[in-house]
């Protein structure tokens, strides 16, 4: 488990979830975290990277943010009222493979 001092916490917060600045971009999920209350989601831009799927090499802080966000609007629709794309359904296939529940992406995962 990686651990981080609290302005590196606050780099990744303030500019890797932001606006993908951060030292590793590569897959990062947009939580938008700068939004008080969400009442639809947006479409992830970017494939999970490194920093969600490497294992015991992961930042854990990235998982949990992407996790807390699943599990509290996961069953929202899309602002634009389009259905996920082929980028959002690998963004819940991770949640749902990293323990978050089915019932909270409001559709099973993909299937294997």
């Amino acid at each position: 488990m990686k651990r981080h001092t609290p302005a590196a916490l606050a780099l990744l917060l303030a500019c890797g979830l932001a606006s993908g600045c951060s030292p590793s971009s590569d897959g990062v999920f947009d939580a938008r975290a700068t939004t008080a209350s969400r009442t639809c989601q947006a479409h992830q831009t970017q494939q999970p990277g490194h920093r969600y799927t490497a294992g015991p090499g992961a930042d854990t802080e990235s998982i949990l943010m992407m996790m807390r966000y699943y599990t509290a609007n996961g069953t929202k629709t899309f602002c634009d009222g389009h259905p996920p794309t082929p980028t959002d359904v690998r963004w819940m296939d991770l949640y749902q493979a990293l323990g978050g529940e089915p019932a909270h992406i409001g559709r099973p995962a993909s299937a294997k």
